[in-house]
């Protein structure tokens, strides 16, 4: 069966093929609108989280130098680790060689979200 428009005179009927395909790629079509739109607030909300807890130590924007000098840049952290490897690190509490740097613990939320923001600062 053929997906096609019905010839009636002035008047086209839609063949029932057609209008599925058309249902399945407009559905499509929504789900990346969706997907495109949340990971922009996750991005939004984990830049928010590392102002918040990270940015008086560490360059967390692009350019920016940071305040602390042997803190890294976050634009150079994830060149060094890809992000997603640090979700279990930003859950369980994130604890390094140097007592200068405190330890935070995040939610698994709140770890996705900024995941999301140094995925965004990874060069593509």
């Amino acid at each position: 069966m053929s997906c096609r428009a019905i010839d009636m005179g002035q008047y086209k009927a839609i063949d029932p093929c057609y209008s599925f395909c058309m249902r399945i790629i407009l559905s499509l079509f929504l789900l990346v609108i969706a997907s495109s739109l949340s990971r922009a607030d996750d991005i939004a909300a984990g830049k928010k989280l590392v102002e918040a807890n990270c940015s008086r130590c560490h360059a967390i924007g692009m350019e920016s130098t940071s305040p602390l000098a042997k803190a890294p840049p976050f634009r150079d952290v994830v060149t060094r680790y890809p992000p997603e490897s640090l979700a279990e690190a930003l859950v369980e509490g994130i604890v390094t060689g140097h007592n200068e740097m405190p330890e935070f613990v995040f939610e698994a939320g709140q770890a996705a979200e900024i995941i999301a923001y140094l995925d965004s600062l990874v060069p593509k």
